[in-house]
C-alpha cells in the first residue's frame, strides 16, 4: 500500500450545523499536474473502501495513466483515514461524530484541488457512493468539471435504497454490545450479522446463479458468506461504518440551495457525462439513471451489462472493468479535443 497524504481545513462548517475544529481529507496523487493545471482526475472512493480499492482503471496504458492524468484518489468521510469516529478527538470521536453528508465531502475535495493547483477537471469518476460523489461535483462545480463517470450510483438515493440501510442501521442497534454506539468491545454478532444480509444486494440474484464466488476463490457460497461477508463486515468499527451509512442516506444534488429542484439539478450539470448503472444493481436501479438522464443536457445513459449486481462497478470482474474503461477513455479523449 502506497503512503497516502492528508489536507486539512479549520473550522469546517458542515450542513449539519456543527464546525469540526478539523476536516481531514486522506488522498493520494499520481502522476503529475500538467503546466495548466487541466489534465486532473478526480476519483472518488466508495463505502466501506479506501483508496486503494479505485486503482483497478489505473496504471501504464490502462484508462487512467499516470503519464497523462494527474489523478487525485479521495478518501470518503468515515473510512477511517479521512474524519471519522475513530479518529476525530472529543466532544466529536466515535458515537458524537456528526453527519457529514456526500456535499460536505465535495467541498472539502474542491478545497484539495484549489490547494494542489488544479484549475479544470478532466474527470470526475466513481463507484456507488463514489458516484454520489460524482454526481454532486457534476452540480455544484458545472464551470469546473469538464466529464463525469458516476457507475453503480445515482444523483439521489431513492426510497428502496433508504429501506435497505435503515434495515442494516437496525441489525447493528440489536446487538446488546453496540450499547448506541459506546461499545467497549467491538460488536461483532451485529456486524457479521449485517455482512450476512448485505450478501445478497451487492452481487445481486445473477452472481450467485453463475456461481460467481467462484471466480472470487471461494469454494462454495458457504465460504464466500463466512470468509468474505461476515469476515469483512466484522472488520469494520462499527461507527464508522454508520458514518457513512447516515452519509449515504442523505445524498441528494437536489437538495443544494441553489437549485429549486431535484430535476433543476440535474439540468445543471453541464459536463459530458456518461452514466453508468449496473444492469442488475439492486441500489441503484438502471430506470433512475434513465430518468437522471434524461433530466441532462449533455449526458447518456450506459448500463453495464453484467450479472454482477452493484458489483459490475467494484473492480472485481474484468470483463465489467472493460466496459467500464472504454467510456473513461472515450471521455478523457472527448476532453483533450476541445479548446479551453
Amino acid at each position: 500500500m502506497n503512503p497516502h497524504q492528508t489536507f486539512c481545513v479549520a473550522d469546517f462548517a458542515l450542513e449539519c450545523g456543527t464546525v469540526l475544529p478539523e476536516a481531514v481529507l486522506a488522498y493520494e496523487t499520481m502522476g503529475t499536474l500538467a503546466p495548466d493545471g487541466r489534465n486532473a482526475v478526480i476519483y472518488c472512493s466508495h463505502f466501506g473502501a479506501t483508496h486503494e480499492q479505485c486503482k483497478f482503471l489505473i496504471g501504464a496504458g490502462a484508462p487512467l495513466d499516470p503519464a497523462r492524468h494527474f489523478i487525485v484518489l479521495t478518501n470518503l468521510s468515515g473510512n477511517g483515514l479521512s474524519s471519522s469516529p475513530d479518529n476525530t478527538p472529543a466532544p466529536f470521536s466515535g458515537p458524537n461524530f456528526p453527519l457529514i453528508t456526500i456535499r460536505d465531502n465535495v467541498r472539502l475535495q474542491r478545497a484539495l484541488a484549489d490547494h494542489l493547483g488544479i484549475k479544470h477537471v478532466a474527470l470526475v469518476l466513481g463507484h456507488s457512493m463514489g458516484a454520489l460523489q460524482t454526481f454532486e461535483w457534476a452540480a455544484s462545480y458545472p464551470d469546473f468539471v469538464a466529464a463525469a463517470l458516476p457507475y453503480c450510483g445515482a444523483a439521489r438515493v431513492s426510497d428502496h435504497n433508504k429501506a435497505f440501510l435503515e434495515g442494516m442501521l437496525a441489525i447493528l442497534a440489536c446487538d446488546p454490545a453496540f450499547r448506541g454506539g459506546y461499545y467497549t468491545s467491538p460488536p461483532t454478532m451485529g456486524l457479521k450479522a449485517i455482512g450476512r444480509a448485505w450478501s445478497a444486494w451487492a452481487p445481486t440474484h445473477g452472481f450467485y446463479r453463475i456461481r460467481a464466488w467462484e471466480q472470487l476463490g471461494f469454494e462454495s457460497l458457504s465460504a464466500f458468506l463466512v470468509d468474505y461477508w461476515e469476515k469483512t463486515f466484522a472488520g469494520f468499527d462499527a461507527n464508522n461504518m454508520l458514518s457513512q451509512i447516515r452519509t449515504w442516506l442523505t445524498a441528494d444534488i437536489g437538495t443544494h440551495p441553489d437549485h429549486a429542484s431535484f430535476e433543476a439539478a440535474l439540468a445543471s450539470i453541464t459536463a459530458r457525462t456518461v452514466v453508468m448503472p449496473g444492469a442488475t444493481d439492486a441500489y441503484f436501479p438502471k430506470e433512475d439513471a434513465e430518468f437522471e438522464v434524461s433530466q441532462m443536457p449533455n449526458a447518456e445513459c450506459r448500463p453495464i451489462p453484467s450479472d454482477w449486481g452493484h458489483w459490475a462497478g467494484s473492480g472485481r470482474n474484468p470483463k465489467d472493468n472493460d466496459f467500464l474503461g472504454v467510456a473513461v477513455r472515450e471521455l478523457l479523449n472527448d476532453y483533450r479535443q476541445v479548446p479551453l
